[in-house]
């Protein structure tokens, strides 16, 4: 391999191999490479929403801080390397070649075994520790799990502290089809003696945290238990809000993220920073806090890349992140009439997914994109429950189309899968790039 186009082709030719839950792949690898995760201080962050923001927060607050912050996110969102980053700087050109020439003939090797071929996910991940372990050496690791927690390939490390964001019906083909069941796979990244933070809402789910953490002797804090967040004021871009925590300064922060949903991102991600600060001697102040929380954004998250017509992109891809981005759409654009432009994977029922927009004043067009799992735009729009509703399969003659109708009382909104909101940002800069 001789560029990094070169490697995202060869690992990206493992997308075939597709989902396949279990450590022993991972360890395997990680133990040829004499175990880099265990080289790692990190943090280790689950859930069905709100995981991406959350790294966002503790990335912003640690780099104001004065650390340099590694983190490991998925799926990209701009491009392939910034899933593995330094300080916001994706994997420059040279590790990536380097780091993919020690793994490749592991899984040339691993794939004459009994367990088989690695992953796609699996060898990203192994990549991005190797790459965090013995070339980049950040002060400190934020690692995002990719599906689940209990066999994702990520739960091979033992961090210093553990988070759970959210809890939601998605990948219920492998994760359960109860919230008992998925909250169970998310627990399953609590580590014995390692403290937990989460921001779950459900009663159930947070039972089966507590039953967990319990199990492992592990020191929970639980959002509107332990930790608390208060709305002060709003903006249509930027929130006050008061955190309080038991034997905590009361604090006043500003995020410009809008929604609900990302002040207990925000109120997650500060409880773990106390954590870090209390129980391994991270030095963060306040002010930290202030200037890094306040600075924070995240591609794809409720992002307002046009003003005139007002054009938002979200990554709302499941029933709670559609609650969700219906909050944040009452909450600060309450006079707006709505426009959709929606892209799922095959998977997603939208009778479910479109239930929190059906008392809105809006207009959906679904659409298709280049993407092994995305549906086909008719088969979304003949399961839409909505009734103003078309069909387009091509997504860039659709955007064309909904951005030449949206009027100035309206906003667009372009949702329905991650994948597809990245196809739309990539589309988006090729356009603002080109000649008038």
């Amino acid at each position: 391999m001789k560029n990094g186009a070169e490697v995202i082709k060869w690992i990206q030719g493992l997308l075939p191999f597709g989902i396949k839950p279990g450590l022993e792949r991972m360890e395997w690898m990680l133990e040829r490479l004499e175990h880099p995760e265990k080289k790692l201080k990190a943090v280790h962050i689950a859930g069905t929403n709100g995981k991406g923001s959350t790294v966002s927060f503790l990335q912003h607050v640690l780099r104001e801080a004065g650390y340099n912050v590694g983190t490991f996110t998925s799926p990209s969102i701009e491009f392939f390397e910034d899933r593995i980053s330094i300080n916001g700087t994706p994997i420059p050109e040279d590790a990536l070649i380097t780091c993919a020439k020690r793994i490749q003939p592991l899984v040339e090797q691993l794939r004459t075994t009994d367990i088989g071929s690695p992953t796609e996910f699996e060898v990203i991940t192994t990549l991005a520790f190797d790459y965090f372990a013995h070339l980049a050496r950040p002060d400190i690791v934020l690692i995002e799990v990719g599906l689940g927690g209990r066999l994702d390939s990520t739960n091979v490390i033992t961090p210093l502290l553990s988070v759970i964001t959210s809890i939601g019906y998605d990948h219920m083909h492998i994760l359960g089809t109860s919230l008992t069941e998925i909250s169970t796979e998310k627990a399953g990244i609590i580590k014995s003696k390692t403290p937990i933070v989460s921001g779950v809402s459900q009663k159930e789910a947070i039972e089966v945290i507590k039953r967990t953490a319990k199990q492992k002797r592990a020191s929970l804090y639980q959002l509107r238990e332990t930790f608390h967040e208060s709305l002060v004021a709003k903006t249509e871009e930027k929130q006050l809000f008061t955190y309080e925590q038991m034997d905590q300064e009361t604090i006043d922060v500003t995020i410009q993220m809008p929604g609900p949903h990302q002040r207990e991102n925000a109120a997650v991600a500060i409880c773990a920073l106390n954590v870090l600060k209390r129980e391994f001697a991270f030095q963060i102040d306040q002010q930290h806090i202030e200037n890094g929380l306040i600075a924070t954004t995240w591609p794809g998250r409720f992002e307002r890349i046009q003003k005139t017509p007002l054009v938002i992109l979200d990554g709302a891809h499941n029933k709670e992140g559609m609650e969700a981005l219906a909050r944040t759409l009452k909450q600060h654009y309450p006079t707006k009439r709505y426009r959709f432009l929606v892209a799922a994977t095959k998977e997603k029922e939208m009778t479910s997914l479109l239930q929190p927009f059906l008392n809105l004043d809006a207009a959906f067009t679904f659409t298709s994109f280049d993407f092994e799992r995305a549906a086909v735009a008719i088969d979304l729009w003949t399961e839409a429950p909505v009734s103003q509703k078309r069909f387009k399969e091509d997504w860039q003659q659709a955007l064309a189309e909904e951005l030449e109708a949206t009027k100035e009382e309206e906003m667009l909104i372009v949702c329905g899968s991650l994948y597809f909101i990245a196809r739309v940002r990539e589309h988006w800069k090729s356009l603002m790039k080109a000649p008038v």
